[in-house]
């Protein structure tokens, strides 16, 4: 990570263009605090960045979703970052586009007594649908555990993967209602 490319830019002056270069990163690193504090400031900085760097307003909600998911399970299911290279008490969300255009997106934390595994909630449940969202929005997702223990959750987002409704890309399981209504009858 940290390779830049250039982005251009015509900017017409007294009837002359000029052509504008301006370094739009591929990718960024950043310490967000262990707790819902920073999640905001990760949000805008992706948003910003992406749009930046071209990325279709589609991938870059995604992104944005997926982040705020990885960032919300990483301070709920895991330990902070203990490093002073990276701040005592914070995870590390960072994402890269690469040369064909893919996105990825990754959140480090200090691990957790669970691993990053889909959940199956209830339908009343207020949690466990996070990694859920982000297999019906990645391309691809996994997980690396380091030796010193810490845990990075990484997602593929590529355009074209994502559909037009949201609702067809969740899996939810098949809801049978008709017990309930006819016990009313």
């Amino acid at each position: 990570m940290g390779a830049f490319t250039p982005w251009r830019g015509a900017k017409e002056v007294s009837g002359v263009a000029f052509v504008v270069a301006q370094e739009v990163p591929t990718s960024s690193s950043m310490a967000v605090p262990h707790g819902p504090a920073g999640v905001g400031q990760a949000r805008r900085r992706m948003r910003e960045q992406l749009r930046d760097r071209g990325m279709s307003d589609a991938v870059v909600d995604d992104a944005v979703l997926i982040l705020s998911e990885l960032l919300s399970n990483a301070c709920r299911h895991g330990r902070p970052l203990g490093r002073a290279e990276i701040g005592d008490g914070d995870v590390r969300a960072a994402w890269e586009v690469d040369p064909a255009g893919r996105l990825t997106v990754e959140v480090t934390d200090g691990g957790g007594p669970t691993r990053p595994v889909p959940a199956t909630p209830s339908i009343t449940a207020r949690g466990g649908r996070g990694l859920n969202i982000i297999t019906s929005l990645a391309q691809d997702w996994g997980v690396r555990d380091s030796a010193s223990g810490e845990v990075t959750v990484w997602v593929l987002v590529t355009e074209g993967h994502r559909r037009d409704d949201f609702a067809t890309r969740v899996n939810v399981p098949e809801l049978d209602f008709t017990d309930t209504f006819d016990d009313l009858g």
